[in-house]
């Protein structure tokens, strides 16, 4: 049964007080957030829409809110080459999970593929840098090019809430040729920042499709 109780907005994650608006990573444990009294009724009505249509994950798990001096310190890693910052970044990932130790753990840890302008501007993956590093020590598999990017979309932050959805609609794919090997399996996905979590939920939806059992 999926915990719908630790889902993003788009997939109805509760809200935190102080912490409502800005992103955060993708991988502080959301189960338990303590309500907030001016939204009690708006959470009713998000997780009552979850029930009717359950969200594709499974539980996400954020390693640290998208807030001074983390939002700069990501920022400076992913547009910046700064990759002096990784080891602090995966620290705070793995503590993150060690923190939900008692899930079961996964098989496949697969990074959020970049578009090909953004590689060709920034010069790396800075999400295959955080999962390659994150999965070496935990031996969980690592497949840096199983999902992949098969349209451009426009940065998530920048479009409203209601338009990101639509906008990474059908823009991944999973390598026909792996695609056999996430049947019932069960697969992390890593972001590096998390807003709506429409991104997370196409690519969900994709590794579902392709017969993974969590997510």
């Amino acid at each position: 049964m999926r915990d719908l109780s630790t889902l993003d907005p788009s997939g109805c994650l509760p809200e935190l007080p102080g912490t409502l608006d800005p992103p955060r990573t993708a991988l502080s444990d959301l189960r338990h957030p303590a309500p907030h009294p001016h939204r009690a009724r708006g959470h009713a009505q998000q997780w009552g829409a979850c029930l009717g249509k359950p969200p594709p994950l499974d539980r996400c798990i954020a390693a640290l809110n998208y807030a001074y001096p983390w939002d700069l310190l990501i920022q400076r890693f992913k547009l910046h080459q700064a990759p002096d910052l990784r080891r602090a970044l995966v620290a705070r990932l793995d503590q993150a999970l060690v923190a939900v130790q008692a899930l079961p753990a996964p098989e496949w840890l697969l990074p959020v593929p970049l578009s090909a302008q953004c590689l060709r501007e920034r010069g790396y993956n800075q999400i295959w840098e955080l999962a390659r590093d994150l999965a070496g020590p935990r031996q969980l598999r690592f497949a840096p090019d199983m999902l992949l990017r098969v349209r451009d979309t426009r940065h998530q932050i920048a479009p409203p809430t209601e338009e990101r959805a639509a906008d990474v609609r059908h823009a991944f794919a999973i390598d026909p040729r792996r695609a056999p090997q996430l049947r019932g399996a069960h697969v992390t996905l890593l972001d590096d920042v998390m807003t709506t979590g429409a991104t997370l939920h196409e690519l969900a939806r994709s590794l579902r499709q392709a017969g993974a059992a969590c997510v």
